[in-house]
């Protein structure tokens, strides 16, 4: 169940990425981050209501952390994209993403076991292929490579983070450690655009897209939050991460954009990955 829940999550962190970048194509991302957090707040205010559980200041706390590392990770994310070399930035943020849960989780957890252990390095491997673009339009410098080890960095402290919301719960968290994320995340997006002047407004296409992204990215949230307290973050974490799959396989349906082999055989290993590690 724990491998289920995070590969669903990866499907839909994925799809709200998709949606997002639909939107940030005719708004800023900024814009798109802030706009996208508020509207999953009414979906995450019937989520609590379902999934009822007691308020548990602690895990409120490790949440509202990784809401504030997870919004810093997309601000540096979107800031080394900036510079026009995805094919470098991309792979670097999604593999140090993918590592640093995983290192951190058999540190705290012990090995879940060689299996499953392979599975998840197969994962971190997939992640890099899948998330390679053909290209460099930009300078590979060393400031580039800092910025993009740093936002993955920082979505690596998310998922670290979420983990540890569970456990101070004792497992029985619920998605409240989600509220306080979403709430923080928002709070450090009004700082940054209140500096920037910034309004945050939307019109058109780009609004439904927006909602989409929001509540999807909130939901796979609540998902890997549910799974990581069922099982190990040092293979749940990897699993979770391996949302640039749905992504690709979206903008190839959608956007009939081209796969490239390499990206092929990343999809082949997220596969192996995925069965290596529900054993």
């Amino acid at each position: 169940m724990d491998i289920a829940l995070a590969a669903l999550s990866a499907l839909v962190w994925g799809t709200a990425d998709f949606a997002g970048g639909k939107g940030a194509q005719r708004t800023p991302a900024l814009v798109v981050t802030v706009l996208s957090k508020a509207c999953s707040l009414p979906a995450l205010a019937l989520y609590l209501v379902l999934l009822r559980a007691p308020i548990n200041g602690a895990a409120l706390g490790w949440g509202a952390l990784a809401g504030t590392f997870g919004v810093i990770g997309i601000v540096t994310f979107y800031r080394a994209l900036a510079a026009g070399a995805m094919t470098v930035v991309a792979p670097i943020s999604a593999c140090t993403c993918a590592l640093l849960p995983l290192v951190v989780g058999v540190v705290i957890d012990g090995s879940p076991g060689t299996l499953r252990l392979v599975g998840a390095g197969l994962a971190v491997i997939a992640i890099a292929l899948v998330s390679a673009t053909p290209g460099v339009h930009g300078q590979v410098t060393r400031k580039l490579v800092v910025l993009a080890a740093a936002s993955g960095l920082m979505f690596g402290l998310f998922f670290v983070f979420i983990g540890r919301a569970g456990a101070a719960a004792g497992g029985n968290a619920g998605l409240w450690p989600i509220l306080s994320a979403q709430l923080a995340a928002l709070i450090v997006c009004a700082v940054l655009l209140i500096r920037g002047g910034t309004t945050p407004r939307a019109t058109g296409a780009s609004v439904r897209w927006i909602v989409v992204a929001g509540v999807l990215d909130m939901s796979a949230n609540a998902l890997y939050l549910l799974a990581v307290q069922l099982g190990p973050m040092s293979v749940v974490a990897p699993a979770a991460a391996l949302y640039p799959v749905s992504t690709v396989l979206l903008a190839l349906i959608i956007d009939r954009e081209r796969v490239r082999s390499v990206q092929v055989a990343g999809l082949g290993l997220a596969a192996a990955a995925l069965v290596l590690v529900a054993t």
